[in-house]
């Protein structure tokens, strides 16, 4: 199975993919420049084509992930022009690193009427996707419900898509942590959202996964991830999940805290004895 991990990019692209293989990757996530800004960056085409061509070698696979600022709710103007740069900005980047798809958040919108802010989600993307002309497709993640009470739906992800102007273009990733804060998983119910998600095409179009457990319960609303089998998911609902029929042809990627006794490393392995129904 194509899990991993994300990791940091400090040492370059190509160094990224190497130290993804070197704790037990077959996939991994990076944000392709600085995650806290919106500032272009220019492409060390030489460093993301090794990247490439290292994944195609050892058989991995890679996920970008947008800057934290990126908002695809944002209203028309200045500040939409700067996201939508930087998403093609983003784009370019993945696709010479050869990369799945770049991950962006579905958006938030804080005005008084949320058709507005789905409507400038539509809008942003169809900027962006009338701009792009590469084979890279942005892949809109589900929300928390931390931040706005959107995005929390398999049915607002496949209505976005499907508003889209080039809706081919346009993919999916499904963070398990959002999906549990949110109640559209509550850790027991996974063959109903299967259902609902093949009935909707949803997961005709997942391209991404980031498995993460949480640290708060079900419908908190709240982003915060924890260790596999160390949060309210646990590991039972996660050998349910990992039954799923695509997961062995997705990238999925931790997103969760590698630090003290808990390492990346051991959680990939983890993972490994969880999908063969291992205790």
């Amino acid at each position: 199975m194509y899990f991993g991990s994300h990791v940091s990019i400090r040492r370059g692209f190509l160094e990224a993919a190497k130290h993804a293989r070197s704790i037990g990757g077959r996939s991994f996530q990076y944000f392709p420049k600085n995650p806290r800004s919106l500032t272009l960056k220019t492409l060390d085409r030489r460093d993301a084509e090794a990247c490439a061509a290292f994944c195609r070698e050892h058989d991995m696979r890679s996920i970008a992930h947008t800057p934290y600022p990126t908002n695809l709710a944002v209203e028309a103007g200045e500040r939409r022009d700067i996201v939508v740069r930087s998403l093609l900005n983003d784009l370019e980047i993945a696709e010479a690193c050869g990369s799945v798809g770049i991950i962006v958040h579905f958006g938030i919108y804080k005005g008084s009427d949320p058709l507005d802010g789905y409507k400038n989600i539509v809008a942003t993307l169809n900027e962006v996707l009338d701009r792009w002309s590469g084979d890279t497709p942005l892949l809109i993640e589900n929300q928390s419900g931390e931040h706005a009470r959107m995005g929390m739906t398999l049915e607002e992800l496949v209505g976005i898509r499907n508003l889209c102007v080039r809706p081919e273009a346009v993919g999916f990733c499904l963070d398990t942590c959002h999906s549990f804060a949110s109640g559209l998983w509550d850790g027991s119910n996974w063959t109903d959202v299967l259902a609902r998600g093949d009935a909707l095409g949803y997961f005709a179009q997942l391209k991404a996964v980031h498995l993460n457990d949480s640290v708060y319960p079900c419908r908190s609303f709240k982003d915060r991830h924890a260790n596999v089998g160390k949060g309210f998911i646990g590991e039972t609902a996660f050998r349910s999940f990992l039954a799923s029929p695509w997961i062995e042809r997705l990238p999925v990627v931790l997103e969760t805290p590698a630090a003290g006794s808990d390492t990346h490393e051991q959680e990939i392995r983890q993972l490994h004895r969880l999908a063969e129904g291992k205790r």
